[in-house]
C-alpha cells in the first residue's frame, strides 16, 4: 500500500477519535465549544475527502458529512448569535437564543446525520485498503496533488476577478487551507501563506456574520439595538477583508507556477 494512502488513513483515524470526543462532549453538555470542534472537524474529514473522489466509500462519506454539516449549521450560528448579544450586554435575547442547548446538544449527539458518519468513518479504513489491494491507489499522490492545484487555481481566479464574490472566496479559502493542512506532504503552501489563508478567512467570517446578523435584525425586534454598530461592522471589515485578500493575491502571484 502506498505512503499516501498509509496517510489517509492515519488522518481517517485521527478524525474518527476527534468526532468520537465531540460526539460525547454533545452529549454531556461539558462546554460551549462543543458543537464548533464538530464542524471543524467535519471540515477537516471534507477536505481530506475531497482529493479522494473515485475510491470506494468517498461519495458516501461525503454526503454523510454534508448532511451533519448541513443540521449543525443553523444550531452553530444561534450559538454565535447568542454570545454576540451576551458580548454586548444584551443578555435577555441571548439568553433565549440559548435555552434548550443541552437537549439540542444531545439531540445532535444521537442524531441519525452523527450516527452515520460515525458509522461509515469507522469502516472507511478497511474500503482504502482493500482499494490499495487492488492497486486503486496506483498514483495516488500525483492524483491528489493535482486536485490541490486545482482548488489553489481556483482561488487565485476568484482572487484576480474585480467583481470577486465573497461568499465564493470564503469557501475557496477554506478549501485551500484545509486542503493544505490534509495533505502537508505535498507542501503547496508554507507557513506566512496559511498564515494569510487563517487572516482572510477570519475577517470574511466578521464580514459574514455581520450580514447574517442584519438579515435577521429585519425579521426580529430584539436584535434592532444592535443594527447601526453591525452595519459600521460590517463595513469595517469589508475594508479589513480587502486588504487581506490583496496581500493573499499578491502571495500567489508569487509562487511558482505549479503543473
Amino acid at each position: 500500500m502506498s505512503a499516501m494512502l498509509d496517510h489517509v488513513v492515519a488522518q481517517i483515524v485521527a478524525l474518527q477519535v476527534r468526532l468520537l470526543a465531540c460526539r460525547e462532549r454533545l452529549a454531556a453538555d461539558t462546554d460551549s465549544e462543543a458543537l464548533h470542534d464538530l464542524r471543524t472537524t467535519l471540515r477537516r474529514l471534507r477536505s481530506l475527502l475531497r482529493p479522494l473522489r473515485g475510491l470506494p466509500g468517498v461519495e458516501q462519506l461525503e454526503e454523510a458529512a454534508k448532511a451533519l454539516g448541513g443540521l449543525t449549521t443553523p444550531l452553530r450560528d444561534r450559538e454565535v448569535l447568542a454570545g454576540e448579544l451576551i458580548r454586548r450586554g444584551f443578555a435577555e435575547p441571548g439568553q433565549q437564543r440559548l435555552q434548550g442547548r443541552g437537549k439540542t446538544f444531545a439531540s445532535v449527539a444521537a442524531s441519525p446525520q452523527l450516527m452515520r458518519v460515525l458509522a461509515i468513518v469507522d469502516a472507511f479504513p478497511l474500503f482504502l485498503r482493500a482499494a490499495g489491494r487492488e492497486g486503486l491507489d496506483k498514483g495516488l499522490k500525483k492524483r491528489i496533488d493535482k486536485r490541490l492545484v486545482k482548488q489553489w487555481r481556483k482561488l487565485h481566479d476568484a482572487l484576480r476577478d474585480p467583481a470577486h464574490d465573497r461568499h465564493r472566496l470564503r469557501l475557496l479559502i477554506k478549501r485551500a487551507r484545509y486542503g493544505d493542512e490534509a495533505y502537508p506532504q505535498l507542501e503547496h503552501a508554507g507557513k506566512k501563506l496559511q498564515r494569510l489563508l487563517k487572516r482572510a478567512q477570519g475577517d470574511l467570517g466578521d464580514w459574514h456574520d455581520r450580514l447574517q446578523w442584519l438579515l435577521q435584525a429585519r425579521e426580529h425586534a430584539d436584535l434592532a439595538p444592535c443594527q447601526a454598530e453591525w452595519e459600521r461592522e460590517l463595513h469595517a471589515a469589508e475594508r479589513h477583508s480587502d486588504v487581506t485578500l490583496d496581500a493573499l493575491q499578491q502571495a500567489l502571484s508569487r509562487r511558482k507556477p505549479e503543473k
